[in-house]
């Protein structure tokens, strides 16, 4: 395998198989297979990126491999995990962590990201991310498993902040401490889901702007988008659910501007994983959340100005 390329820009890396295609300031979705077609038929449309789930493309070639070698060749991608179970007590599985980092040699994607969660015990694994307590042992043992992860993949890995059904008696910080520590003692970068804000916020009763103003957002490097279902709890009380079938609420895109005000335009993705939509409903979305990148981007207002003048 070649050595990773760092993408910042466009062309070709001599140690790169793929076209290092920019990132910065781009809103993009999630790749679904049943919209190939028509992603291919708008070739040359315009800018964007995709994000893939790890855990899809671990068999041995096949058609996933056909499909995101192709996606890969025209657009960014970004690779997601869901099952490394990084905040797990027991180790981190091997067997698991060589197949995604082989995932990441030979993609080569310009983001990597994982979750702060855990999703496994023994040998059984979870359909779920599953929170933590925000204790010191808790912070020790999730530092070490993202040194292990970055030692593997030879890079940063964003760690994404969780949606919560719950809180630990014993947690001893906040979580938004927790995730400053975390960058402080691993180097790791963070993925800011606008939305599991929201619904950890709305669940637990605490104001989400009083978590983005104790969050890094200087370390953000991406940030993630996507609709949530309601329900209600035993007691009657509105729960939210980090569901992933539908459009982003208007709370939260008002989040995420206020966050992309702060951060500048950080490439943002749109999730859509559950009753997905046809391709110009999920591009609709992305191109919204392009719209606010825009706004906040460093020339808008001089282009503004020129125009009007």
């Amino acid at each position: 395998m070649p050595k990773l390329a760092v993408q910042t820009g466009g062309g070709m890396s001599e140690t790169s198989r793929f076209p290092v295609h920019p990132i910065d300031g781009l809103a993009g979705t999630s790749f679904k297979h049943e919209h190939l077609s028509s992603i291919l038929a708008e070739e040359g449309q315009g800018g964007g990126f995709f994000e893939v789930h790890a855990e899809n493309y671990m068999g041995a070639g096949g058609p996933p491999h056909a499909a995101l070698t192709r996606i890969r060749a025209d657009y960014p991608v970004s690779l997601h995990g869901v099952c490394m179970s990084i905040g797990g007590p027991q180790p981190l599985d091997k067997a698991h962590l060589d197949r995604f980092a082989a995932l990441v040699e030979h993609y080569e994607p310009t983001l990597v990201s994982e979750h702060l969660a855990w999703s496994t015990h023994s040998s059984t694994y979870y359909n779920d991310l599953l929170p933590l307590p925000y204790t010191e042992a808790t912070l020790r043992r999730v530092a070490e498993h993202i040194d292990e992860v970055q030692e593997a993949i030879g890079r940063p890995l964003l760690l994404e902040n969780p949606s919560t059904y719950l809180l630990f008696r014993e947690s001893t910080m906040s979580e938004a401490a927790f995730i400053r520590e975390l960058v402080r003692r691993s180097g790791c970068g963070l993925l800011l889901d606008v939305n599991n804000v929201f619904v950890s916020a709305t669940n637990h009763g605490f104001p989400a702007l009083g978590y983005l103003a104790e969050y890094p957002l200087e370390h953000v490097s991406e940030i993630h988008l996507a609709g949530h279902a309601e329900q209600a709890d035993d007691e009657g009380d509105l729960l939210l659910i980090d569901s992933h079938d539908g459009p982003v609420c208007d709370a939260v895109w008002k989040l995420f501007d206020i966050v992309i005000g702060r951060c500048g335009p950080v490439p943002t993705l749109i999730e859509w994983d559950g009753a997905i939509p046809d391709w110009p409903v999920l591009k609709a979305e992305a191109q919204a959340a392009q719209v606010i990148l825009d706004r906040h981007s460093p020339g808008f207002h001089e282009e503004i100005a020129h125009v009007r003048g």
